[in-house]
């Protein structure tokens, strides 16, 4: 048996790797003598931009990263490129799938199956960062599936090729647009693939949440709302919950 203290389905080789690649990360303004902004900056693809994804665009294109907004509704993801202003623009989901080297979904979970059908081979090796939650009441039946399996494994199902990532998926919008007012006051946890997590974990931070890596996709089942991580909660608290976990 586990002990409780194991949140999450990696090795200790894999929880040093990434520890060692998102402070590696954190260290790069240091070495702002050798690298600029605009060569630290990421392309992000924004699917779905509703409150959730124009608030965490706007936030990463005033960071300095390049951000494209995309949905079913292009004149609205022009509207909100505009709104953002510099490092914002808009295109259709493949476009931002291609264009990005993180992607974020925000969009319901009923949409994922047809919408990661209709992006091909997009996906296929990007960080893909996924807030959307399965609800039952809102996506049917497949909401029910993912609950069943683990919302991580379901979506990594659903994204063969990517590296998915879940987070963002436990905040209401309106923080994800406020947070960086006040940055690091608010613990944010993460749950994914190892080699999504030190994009992620940035982009967290540059978003204003303090990250916290609760463990691999089989923990994300615990990242949703009215699950015991949902809501606000500081980082050394989300540690403090993740640890009785399992």
């Amino acid at each position: 048996m586990k002990k409780k203290s194991d949140i999450s389905a990696f090795t200790r080789r894999d929880l040093l790797t990434v520890t060692a690649a998102i402070a590696a990360l954190g260290a790069l303004p240091l070495t702002a003598g050798t690298a600029t902004a605009a060569e630290r900056a990421l392309r992000i693809g924004i699917i779905g931009s509703g409150h959730v994804g124009s608030a965490l665009g706007g936030v990463w294109a005033r960071a300095g990263n390049e951000v494209m907004f995309s949905s079913r509704n292009l004149d609205n993801d022009k509207q909100v490129a505009a709104q953002v202003g510099a490092n914002a623009r808009a295109g259709t989901p493949q476009q931002a799938a291609e264009f990005g080297q993180v992607v974020l979904i925000a969009v319901p979970y009923s949409a994922l199956p047809d919408l990661v059908k209709s992006l091909g081979d997009s996906l296929k090796g990007k960080v893909v960062i996924n807030a959307s939650n399965p609800m039952p009441r809102r996506d049917g039946e497949i909401a029910n599936q993912a609950r069943a399996k683990g919302a991580g494994r379901f979506d990594a199902q659903l994204m063969a090729g990517a590296h998915v990532v879940r987070a963002f998926n436990a905040v209401p919008a309106a923080q994800m647009a406020s947070a960086h007012e006040d940055p690091g006051k608010i613990g944010l946890p993460i749950a994914g693939d190892s080699k999504a997590l030190p994009l992620a974990t940035r982009l967290v931070r540059e978003a204003g949440f303090e990250p916290v890596v609760v463990g691999g996709l089989d923990m994300a089942k615990y990242l949703m709302p009215g699950t015991p991580l949902a809501g606000d909660h500081t980082a050394a608290q989300i540690r403090s919950i993740a640890a009785t976990l399992k």
